[in-house]
């Protein structure tokens, strides 16, 4: 057997990141974790594929992701020394097209555990305004009915519908419900014979859905998926020139990066939500400072996230009162902010009271996050020695967990067990953990 040539692409890119071969190593098992499928890689493998051994096709994302994360810059696989990957007959599909595929997959049980492997990458190409605005392909007239209002009004509302099952529910559920009605009724309408204004307001309704299908795809860990949703509602959003959720949009990407610990590409994405909103109102401005201020805090930049913050909390002063709780910026959500900001700043006493703010204000509609932010507030409270005001704190956020199907309260949950288990001696740890195996999932509990 020839003996293989040493992979010097692959050399570049090792001697350029710094890393010895167990940090590359470990990186590409966190990517592997992160993408639902565990690894187990150590330095004898790195040493391989430098020495000219061709890594197994799946892992060969994983390392260009790895490597790109920490060049902050795409790595291609040619660059890495890898062949070309296989090409899909649908690479350049139209607007359309992509979003029926992207639905079909995440529809099809037969396709979950592909749709579930795809990669958060942090060198995706987000298209600015400019490169969206207006450019999606023309109408195909006479091949299906005429549209009108009332069916931009139903998927208005159906997605309405969906959301407040999202709030209540978690995604889970949600999630393939949404699927399946982009795939079979709105992507439909999309190539339907309409007006002008007909046409661009299904665009905007159909790129509010693909962003909050995305978000429930954030909620079930399924990042990768979660952004090629988000990559469609921004395409959506530019050809009906729908600057909201454009925005909106950029900002869901920077909560998605800056939870999975992407603090410079949470960022960006937050500063380009910004700049893409120079006319926005109070109530928006202080939904998009927010977020700058989460992901500079982040980042280790006090001065910024502490101003951003300000922003925020006198932008909400400015903002009108909303009698309708769902999708709006309250006082909930800027307390929010405020807790992650002080927490990521290094005062955990400070994140707890605003922790405490958020829960006590928040609208009884959603459940999901009450569960989500109580577990939070609960670790933070055994962080600091609090241990029964922690238990009591998991007690309550157990009190809605059975209602809700959310991976990302899974794993809070989770969380739960393996904070608690230290203290089983104590007896509200106790109590707390033998409730806790009645009402969660066995494995939970692993």
């Amino acid at each position: 057997m020839k003996t293989p040539e040493p992979n010097t692409e692959l050399e570049l890119l090792y001697r350029e990141s710094g890393w010895s071969m167990r940090q590359l190593a470990q990186a590409i098992n966190r990517i592997g974790t992160e993408r639902g499928t565990p690894l187990k890689y150590q330095e004898p493998s790195v040493h391989q594929w430098l020495k000219g051994h061709m890594p197994k096709e799946g892992v060969r994302p994983l390392i260009l992701e790895a490597f790109a994360r920490r060049l902050l810059r795409p790595i291609t696989h040619a660059e890495a020394g890898f062949p070309a990957p296989p090409k899909e007959s649908n690479a350049h599909p139209s607007t359309v097209e992509g979003l029926i595929d992207l639905g079909r997959h995440d529809v099809d049980p037969s396709r979950r555990s592909v749709v579930g492997a795809t990669l958060f990458s942090v060198a995706l190409t987000v298209p600015n305004w400019p490169d969206v605005v207006g450019r999606m392909e023309a109408v195909q007239m006479g091949k299906t009915q005429r549209i009108g209002m009332h069916e931009v009004e139903m998927v208005i509302a159906m997605t309405e519908r969906v959301s407040e099952l999202d709030d209540q529910f978690g995604g889970r559920h949600a999630r393939p419900m949404a699927a399946a009605f982009l795939v079979n009724t709105v992507a439909p309408y999309l190539k339907a014979d309409a007006s002008e204004e007909v046409r661009k307001a299904m665009m905007s309704a159909a790129s509010d859905l693909c962003y909050l299908t995305g978000y429930m795809a954030v909620d079930e860990g399924i990042h990768g998926l979660a952004q090629q949703y988000y990559l469609k509602a921004l395409e959506l959003a530019g050809a009906s020139e729908d600057h909201l959720t454009y925005c909106t949009t950029l900002r869901g990407m920077s909560v998605q990066a800056v939870d999975l610990g992407h603090g410079k590409e949470a960022m960006r994405l937050a500063d380009a939500a910004a700049a893409a909103s120079p006319q926005a109102g109070p109530r928006m401005r202080a939904f998009l400072a927010g977020q700058q201020a989460h992901a500079a805090a982040q980042i280790g930049e006090r001065s910024k996230a502490l101003g951003y913050l300000n922003e925020a909390e006198i932008a909400m002063e400015k903002a009108e009162s909303r009698s309708k709780p769902f999708g709006s910026y309250d006082p909930s959500s800027l307390n929010y902010h405020v807790s992650q900001v002080r927490y990521e700043l290094g005062d955990v006493a400070g994140s707890i009271s605003a922790m405490e703010n958020s829960n006590q204000l928040r609208y009884a509609v959603y459940r999901r996050a009450r569960v989500r932010h109580l577990s939070i507030l609960a670790e933070r409270q055994l962080e600091i020695g609090h241990l029964e005001a922690a238990c009591e704190t998991w007690n309550l956020a157990l009190d809605d967990y059975p209602l809700i199907q959310s991976g990302r309260a899974d794993q809070r949950i989770a969380g739960m067990y393996k904070r608690i288990r230290p203290h089983i001696k104590n007896h509200a740890a106790r109590d707390l953990y033998d409730r806790a195996r009645l009402v969660t999932p066995a494995a939970l509990a692993v």
